[in-house]
């Protein structure tokens, strides 16, 4: 027998309260059962998303669903916009945007660099026409983390232009307050840290923003954001939605309202911290710059000598735990080590009780233990 340990970015563990409720007889969308689903669902998620002024919409899709949404909603063919982009979904928002047809200016940093704010606000000062600022709040390929809240301050002296926020990976692991610090398009997705399997995806949309919906001629059809929030007026949704996940839904936000946002935020932040003092014991090197690293992930270095495919393979096979490797040119390079929604201290010191084992069989020299005792001083103090 081999217990299993999910400690990818995405998707992550789903709590048994949750699961249990999934398993329930299905229920018909159309009726006064769902529709307190529905409302209890949004109202959760505006306190998640700590909003009162933003408009909440979910979608049965993926977290590229939203992304794509906040494009054809908010822009017409030929709108000059500006990314950031320092990752593969900063990648993935421009593909979006130039398959739409706009006019996207790029701002490209390297995976392991932050996005600097001054650059946004040089590029506005110059090209005051951009009608959006794209960027990614926490980057799930590097697990670099952006000032969103600088961008923001920035980008609302600018009554035509507005901001998404890409945070897919961020929403439940870092601070994301969407009114305080003016943040247009916030959107993210069930497998990350809402705790719940892949299949939806929600967005916050401010005033702001519904007055871009307003001069946008871009095409759209399920991703309407209109029709959603004529539905959710109703407490409904506009097409047959992901009901046993809505359900989930329900239960998770409730979950997360009872230990408090800012206890899992918290939380988030002391598992992170453990996990990279647990691999710097080691001998790892840390892949994101110590001036921008998130809570959702930590990706790391594999060591020279040491094949990181096999890494992820014997960890995964052999020891029962799951991570991820890199993506693109970091694939066999780093690994990403997840530790988003549902997670403890326990999760962490049994990750990197299997690192040490694994790393120990492919012949990389280091203290036994040592990481598991760095990680134990972090969680507890």
């Amino acid at each position: 027998m081999q217990k299993k340990y999910l400690m990818t970015p995405g998707p992550t563990p789903v709590p048994a309260e949750v699961l249990l409720a999934q398993a329930k007889p299905m229920i018909h969308h159309r009726t006064p059962e769902f529709n307190a689903v529905v409302r209890n669902s949004v109202e959760g998620l505006k306190y998640v998303f700590e909003t009162t002024e933003s408009d909440i919409l979910i979608f049965s899709c993926s977290g590229t669903g939203a992304m794509e949404s906040s494009i054809v909603n908010c822009f017409c063919a030929g709108d000059e916009i500006l990314i950031a982009i320092n990752g593969k979904f900063g990648q993935r928002m421009q593909l979006i945007a130039e398959a739409y047809g706009l006019e996207a200016s790029v701002l490209e940093y390297g995976w392991q660099e932050v996005v600097d704010p001054r650059d946004i606000a040089a590029h506005l000062a110059a090209h005051p026409q951009t009608r959006g600022v794209v960027i990614t709040q926490s980057e799930t390929s590097s697990g670099v983390l952006n000032d969103v809240e600088a961008v923001g301050k920035i980008v609302r002296e600018y009554p035509d232009c507005i901001l998404i926020i890409d945070s897919i990976t961020g929403i439940g692991a870092v601070e994301c307050k969407t009114d305080e610090w003016g943040l247009d398009v916030v959107m993210t997705g069930s497998q990350k840290g809402l705790m719940l399997p892949p299949g939806l995806a929600a967005v916050s949309v401010s005033p702001k923003a519904w007055r871009a919906y307003e001069r946008s001629t871009l095409p759209k059809y399920y991703f309407d954001w209109k029709k959603y929030l004529k539905s959710l007026g109703q407490d409904t949704t506009p097409f047959t939605p992901a009901v046993s996940l809505m359900i989930g839904l329900d239960v998770s936000l409730k979950m997360m309202r009872e230990e408090g946002i800012d206890n899992v935020i918290a939380r988030h932040s002391r598992l992170a911290e453990a996990t990279r003092q647990g691999v710097e014991a080691l001998g790892l090197e840390l892949f994101a710059p110590a001036e921008g690293r998130g809570s959702a992930v930590t990706p790391v270095w594999v060591p020279e000598g040491i094949d990181g495919k096999e890494l992820v393979k014997i960890m995964k096979n052999k020891h029962g735990v799951t991570i991820a490797g890199g993506q693109d040119e970091y694939t066999g390079r780093i690994i990403r080590i997840g530790h988003l929604g549902y997670f403890d201290d326990f999760d962490i010191i049994v990750t990197l009780s299997a690192l040490e084992m694994a790393l120990t069989e492919l012949g990389y020299e280091f203290e036994p233990g040592s990481g598991i005792k760095a990680a134990e001083s972090v969680l507890m103090a």
